[in-house]
């Protein structure tokens, strides 16, 4: 048994994985003067948040590679900036078409009039007070996302006055925002829109934020609540934001675990953690895969809950319902990542050129039949031949990405279905099939792309499983749906990061308030355990 964390001196807390939640619960639980040390089973940390050298000369941001939801509280706690964390905005959205110069909207109001005007001066005059409405929900929402998930069961005074404040907030919405709040939580995100909007070309890549992560279509009920989560973005104070971090978002990660340090806390790359040691119902360390055991008052899983209960403690440790209710937790991952090294700039034929129209995400998203027929090939087991893209040119926002003339894409795809039909073990052989689908649907907008490629990342659900941790390769650590969602993430009862197991808690994404690289389930979740005196 190693000295360090040994019954005699165990650590206050030990976190499993150097996911950017596990890292900032760290960060939280050192900065209160707590011993605590993470366990990252990989080379380096940030688990999906992560920017890697493949090809020399190149970084991609590997997994994740926008940031928006990153909790304004937790850069200023944590002082993430003199720790190098630098994020760019987002300038713009762009939706190519193979026909025509597709659609740019833009930050400024009025150059995003005369865009839209172009399809439809109905929608021109509409998008503003949709962007009002919405944001006014999202101001309603946000406040969920910062503090613990609310428990209508429960008498205790501190919960009673949160879901007492929870309904006056609700009321002084009005009639009208009240109203639109029910409709996002039924409709799906096309349906949604077209009570807003006629342009079918404006209502496709608007939609796409309501099928991030989930095993849904742009027609699926449910989908219009997925686009306001996404639609709370927020950087620097700035809402409806979306920015790169230099360095790609590895960067956020690094600025994250260079805090942690700061406090004091001690991080572990290449240490995969074997199994929770549990003695007689509580949590007492982890035992590593090389045999070392390391001990610890407190244990805290960064990683998805299925991993977390049915691989590191078992069933055997768990109340019969509740381990019933971890297998039933959806993830169903949808997605892969195509990440691409450049010799030179292609253009777009609709828009030639590197402009500013190319310093934001490109969503290939020409119609909304197009995207749910996308989504039709992934319902019956096969990946999308012609997918939804999204894309981004990390090299224009951050020059030190690619060699000088060089750009490097970093394309998100869907649909990608985890259990495709020949079963999830046959993805590898399908790997390189997926990328060519990928790179053939870009061709058609980018001529000379094929040409232009030096070296191709592909990843899909499998390996995301395989590499990351990701169950199914879901990269919310579970789905967004409305089921899976405040007190029933992951498992109505249990969703205040506690667990069945004494001292065992949760920390990241399938915890409350879900995916994205908001930081806000290791913050939140650090707060509750030094609140209670867990840790």
């Amino acid at each position: 048994m190693s000295t360090l964390g040994s019954k005699s001196n165990p650590y206050d807390a030990i976190i499993i994985g150097a996911g950017h939640n596990g890292l900032v619960c760290a960060a939280y639980l050192a900065k209160a003067g707590r011993k605590v040390l993470v366990l990252e089973r990989r080379h380096l940390v940030g688990g999906a948040a992560v920017s890697e050298s493949l090809y020399p000369g190149f970084t991609y941001s590997v997994c994740s590679y926008v940031v928006s939801l990153l909790r304004p509280w937790i850069v200023r706690d944590l002082e993430l900036v003199k720790h190098g964390l630098n994020i760019v905005p987002l300038e713009c959205s762009y939706t190519p078409q193979l026909e025509g110069p597709g659609l740019c909207r833009w930050p400024d109001p009025d150059k995003n009039r005369r865009e839209i005007a172009r399809l439809s001066p109905k929608d021109a005059d509409t998008y503003p007070e949709f962007g009002r409405a919405v944001g006014r929900l999202s101001r309603f929402v946000k406040p969920f996302i910062d503090s613990p998930a609310p428990d209508p069961l429960s008498l205790n005074p501190k919960d009673l006055w949160q879901l007492l404040g929870m309904g006056k907030a609700f009321r002084e919405l009005g009639d009208d925002l009240t109203a639109l709040q029910f409709k996002l939580t039924t409709m799906s995100g096309v349906d949604f829109l077209r009570e807003w909007f006629e342009s079918d070309e404006l209502i496709a890549p608007m939609s796409c934020s309501g099928i991030i992560g989930t095993f849904l279509g742009v027609k699926s009920p449910g989908t219009a609540y997925v686009l306001l989560h996404h639609y709370m973005g927020e950087i620097d104070g700035s809402s409806r934001a979306w920015g790169f971090a230099v360095g790609g978002t590895g960067a956020i990660s690094e600025s994250i675990a260079s805090s942690a340090r700061s406090f004091g806390a001690e991080i572990r790359c290449e240490a995969p953690v074997s199994r929770v040691l549990i003695d007689r119902g509580s949590a007492t360390g982890v035992v590593l895969e090389d045999g070392d055991e390391l001990c610890a008052r407190t244990v805290i899983s960064g990683c998805e809950p299925r991993l977390t209960f049915n691989k590191f403690v078992g069933a055997e440790h768990l109340p019969s319902e509740f381990a019933t209710q971890v297998d039933r937790y959806k993830c169903r991952g949808s997605s892969g990542k195509v990440n691409i090294a450049l010799d030179r700039w292609v253009d777009f034929t609709g828009r030639p050129g590197d402009g500013m129209h190319m310093r934001g995400d490109i969503a290939i998203a020409p119609s909304t039949d197009y995207l749910e027929r996308a989504y039709d090939e992934a319902k019956y087991g096969d990946f999308s031949k012609r997918p939804y893209i999204n894309l981004v040119f990390p090299s224009l926002l951050d020059r030190g990405m690619a060699p000088p003339g060089k750009h490097v894409m970093s394309c998100f795809v869907q649909y990608a279905p985890y259990d495709i039909s020949e079963g999830p073990e046959h993805w590898p052989a399908k790997r390189e099939a997926f990328g060519d689908a990928v790179v053939d649907t870009l061709a058609e907008y980018m001529p000379g792309l094929k040409d232009a490629i030096l070296h191709r990342q592909v990843l899909t659900p499998w390996d995301l499983e395989q590499d990351f941790g990701l169950t199914e390769g879901n990269i919310f650590h579970g789905e967004l749906g409305l089921e899976q969602l405040l007190f029933q993430r992951p498992v109505a009862g249990w969703a205040r990061y506690k667990t069945p197991v004494r001292n065992l808690w949760l920390c990241g994404s399938g915890a409350h308030p879900g995916g994205g690289i908001m930081g806000a389930p290791g913050g939140i979740a650090a707060r509750e355990m030094l609140k209670a005196g867990a840790v």
